[in-house]
């Protein structure tokens, strides 16, 4: 239980699709904004990450970044997700996740408001 591969779906209905792990524990998929995220220039964005073995650990951490992609703009994202999966008695599993945004700062001056 708790691998990655599939679909996920956020409180704010963002989904993330996620591809089958590979031997490394390495995944690649895309990243879907829902329409309560209320960011409709964002497109569908790559992601990458990993995961710990769930061999080893059965509620495992995970990693991944999404290098967002906006509708009309040159401006660069970047968010990162930590987080860890867990399964309920009834087998359920949920992702919690903390996360960063880091935004293009067109210079070192503006670097405090870059990342939220």
């Amino acid at each position: 239980q708790c691998l990655l591969s599939g679909s996920w779906r956020s409180d704010t209905s963002c989904r993330m699709v996620v591809s089958t792990l590979d031997k490394n524990n390495r995944f690649s998929g895309f990243y879907l904004p829902g329409p309560a995220a209320g960011y409709s220039e964002l497109l569908t964005s790559p992601l990458e990450g990993s995961q710990q073995d769930t061999g080893l650990v059965s509620q495992p951490t995970f990693s991944f970044t999404v290098n967002w992609q906006l509708r009309d703009s040159k401006a660069a994202q970047t968010t990162v997700f930590l987080g860890q999966c867990y399964v309920d008695t009834n087998g359920e599993e949920t992702l919690h996740a903390l996360w960063l945004l880091r935004e293009a700062a067109n210079s070192p001056a503006e670097d405090w408001k870059a990342t939220r």
